[in-house]
């Protein structure tokens, strides 16, 4: 009788260890997809365009009628370290907040991984865009439907940001315009990248496409770590237009911390 128990401890012991073992050392393998959704705020707030945000620490009052951004070069890293870098001919997107469709990045044939991180840049690299126009493949064509681009030219540039509405402040007190376009601007090229650690791992699969929800608060741009003035900006009162010069490379390291997860989806297809 006490083998019996002995030889039935032992099988028990040894079926819990091959559960266990097959719930953890679960095999990744194959390819899946991945979606990354942003959604563009103003301190905290949802973006209502044409609506007036919450003041700035200038005291600016906005009304945001136009807001664009070119997301780029998406890496994602794994839990073991390793990276994935999407292809860069298709990582190039328009993220343009009068048009849902484009708040939402499909992203396909990722290998199967336990995704931790992910990177993107804000605009368009300059390695890339010395690759000429052809070199670029369909990106000029895309950027110039979408009103992204300096002129009618590759050679003049893209806008990495298109951030355009009126605005008021204590001594701005009628509903005056401005214009920010952030790009290449004499020496300095402005392009940045963000990376951003996931509070829960994206577990792609063959049959899980997580969805990776991403907020950017828009009023970073000029009321992030530096602290840009449309009041100041705003030429013998015809506007502020802010274009080019000293305030680019100050707004580009404000886009660096515009971006924050808000959460992870991992839902089967």
């Amino acid at each position: 009788m006490k083998n019996i128990i002995k030889n039935t401890i032992a099988i028990l012991a040894v079926a819990i260890t091959f559960v266990s073992c097959s719930k953890t050392d679960e095999s990744i393998s194959g390819i899946g997809n991945l979606k990354i959704e942003f959604e563009n705020g103003f301190a905290g707030n949802a973006l209502a365009l044409g609506t007036a945000t919450l003041p700035t620490s200038n005291t600016e009052v906005l009304k945001i009628s136009k807001a664009k951004y070119i997301i780029s070069n998406i890496v994602l890293t794994n839990e073991n370290g390793t990276t994935f870098t999407y292809p860069k001919s298709e990582s190039y997107f328009i993220v343009d907040e009068e048009n849902p469709a484009s708040l939402l990045f499909n992203l396909t044939n990722i290998p199967a991984g336990n995704y931790t991180k992910v990177k993107f840049g804000i605009g368009v690299d300059e390695a890339q865009f010395n690759l000429g126009e052809i070199g670029q493949g369909d990106l000029w064509t895309k950027a110039q439907a979408a009103g992204m681009t300096m002129s009618a030219s590759w050679s003049g540039g893209y806008k990495f940001l298109d951030f355009d509405g009126t605005f008021t402040s204590p001594t701005v007190t009628n509903d005056t315009s401005f214009m920010i376009y952030n790009g290449k601007s004499g020496a300095n090229y402005n392009y940045t990248e963000v990376t951003l650690s996931l509070p829960t791992n994206a577990l792609i699969r063959t049959t899980i496409s997580p969805q990776i929800h991403l907020s950017a608060d828009l009023s970073q741009i000029i009321d992030g770590t530096n602290k840009i003035s449309l009041t100041a900006n705003n030429m013998m009162g015809m506007g502020a237009m802010i274009m080019s010069g000293s305030n680019l490379p100050l707004i580009t390291v404000n886009l660096a911390n515009m971006f924050s997860v808000e959460h992870v989806h991992n839902d089967p297809n």
